[in-house]
């Protein structure tokens, strides 16, 4: 298997994708009322927060100068 470099900006953005999907999944089966506006801000905040740290990650990794690295 191929080594791959850790991002985690994208693991915060599918975090909170499958948190919306799981709202969504909890209200078509009945165990809540979900209103159809509760997505927007679990998705915009999480992408948000995904690209804060995604910034965050390139400016430690960049300030880091680990030798070989990825780019």
């Amino acid at each position: 298997m191929l080594r791959h470099e850790f991002q985690p900006g994208k693991l915060v953005a599918g975090l909170f994708l499958t948190a919306t999907g799981a709202v969504y999944a909890g209200d078509a089966g009945g165990l809540w009322d979900t209103p159809w506006f509760a997505v927007v801000p679990l998705v915009v905040g999480g992408l948000c927060l995904a690209g804060i740290t995604a910034v965050l990650t390139r400016g430690i990794r960049r300030r880091g100068g680990a030798e070989g690295g990825y780019r």
